[in-house]
């Protein structure tokens, strides 16, 4: 399934001439079964490239095909955490440098390309480009670690709870064919008493089609009892590894041990953004402008990683109701001529601040942590 194109010895001697030590810029197109990779020199001509398997053997063949260009490389792949998580890691764990690329990125790199069309190879060389021209500021990829147990546990707990809310509806959905006025008397099934009562529903006519559905309610509550379970568990599991590792992000108003703990899952691992305006281009509050006329304006931005707006869009709700230098800010914006909705976008922006120097500390706290186990 490999196919390979092997650099010539005309552009190996081109490359290597006088000694100089070039960077090689590698692309990489990531699928679920098969990567397409491109490689660059430092003039953007294409010196070779590859094409095979998303497995173990595939990753070796790429990486030797890569080491057989040169010794200083650059990676960039896109979707690092997704389809080329598992090769992203394997050339961390070589010592290669490796850049995530966003999709939307490479994107408008083809928009811009002089041959247009979309190809696995177009692709791999616009991710390639990419890197070469913006690697001072893209996320680096790290080694796995801590933060991705707790992003793996948060997006199951966030699974389960959103599997609760089906199940609630389905229930909804069929208690009123069977009695109208249920909520008179059967308990919120939000709390314990009502997910017993559901469990021992009867149905208060005795016909075989109101027993089937009354039996059918018994089940869903026997299915939400067991999805709420897990997720109770899984959060538990969640605090007690965000209070041992991340114990400092809940001192910012509006984040508690869960919330610290999705935080760590997006934000890791390794020290991924070098400033606090990478974090907010990330978390899609990096503000946007749109000014005309003279008057001045920031658009809402609609990129960035959803479930980190998300959670900053929470903090900011919390901090505007609980924290009284937060409603003096959001009060001062409005006032400025701001709408409420541009006020909150700011909001967002200082907390993404607050929640990068948090991150520090929490790094450096494992950074020592971890010299220590080591001289011991």
């Amino acid at each position: 399934m490999t196919q390979e194109s092997l650099v010539s010895p005309e552009a190996v001697r081109q490359f290597s001439a006088g000694g100089v030590v070039r960077v090689i810029t590698l692309g990489v197109d990531a699928h679920k079964e098969v990567h397409m990779a491109v490689a660059l020199d430092e003039n953007g001509r294409e010196l070779s490239q590859w094409r095979g398997p998303n497995t173990q053997r595939g990753w070796e063949q790429v990486y030797r095909w890569a080491c057989k260009l040169g010794e200083a490389r650059q990676w960039g792949i896109e979707g690092a955490w997704g389809y080329g998580r598992r090769l992203a890691q394997y050339l961390v764990g070589r010592g290669d440098v490796v850049y995530e690329i966003n999709s939307r990125w490479t994107a408008m790199s083809r928009r811009k390309a002089r041959k247009l069309g979309k190809t696995d190879k177009l692709d791999a060389r616009a991710v390639a480009v990419c890197v070469m021209r913006e690697t001072g500021t893209l996320p680096q990829i790290s080694q796995e670690d801590i933060t991705t147990v707790l992003n793996l546990l948060s997006i199951e707990r966030e699974a389960a709870l959103a599997e609760a809310t089906r199940l609630r509806n389905q229930i909804h959905a069929v208690l009123p064919q069977i009695d109208p006025e249920y909520r008179l008397h059967l308990p919120n099934m939000q709390t314990q008493a009502g997910l017993l009562a559901l469990e021992r529903y009867d149905s208060p006519d005795s016909n075989s089609i109101a027993c089937h559905r009354a039996a059918t309610i018994r089940r869903l509550a026997r299915r939400l009892r067991l999805v709420l379970e897990q997720s109770e568990d899984i959060a538990h599991e969640i605090e007690q590894l965000a209070s041992t590792y991340f114990l400092p992000l809940t001192r910012l108003c509006g984040i508690n041990l869960l919330t610290a703990g999705a935080l760590a899952g997006i934000l890791g691992p390794g020290r991924r953004f070098a400033s606090d305006a990478q974090l907010a281009a990330y978390a899609g509050v990096a503000p946007i402008e749109a000014s005309s006329a003279g008057l001045v304006r920031h658009r809402l931005h609609r990129g960035g990683n959803r479930r980190l707006n998300a959670i900053l869009y929470r903090i900011a709700i919390t901090q505007a109701r609980h924290l009284p230098e937060a409603r003096c800010y959001l009060l001062r914006r409005t006032s400025e001529g701001k709408t409420r909705r541009e006020a909150f976008r700011a909001l967002k922006r200082y907390i993404v601040r607050a929640i990068w120097q948090l991150w520090q500390e929490c790094l450096d706290y494992q950074t020592h942590s971890l010299t220590d186990n080591r001289a011991a």
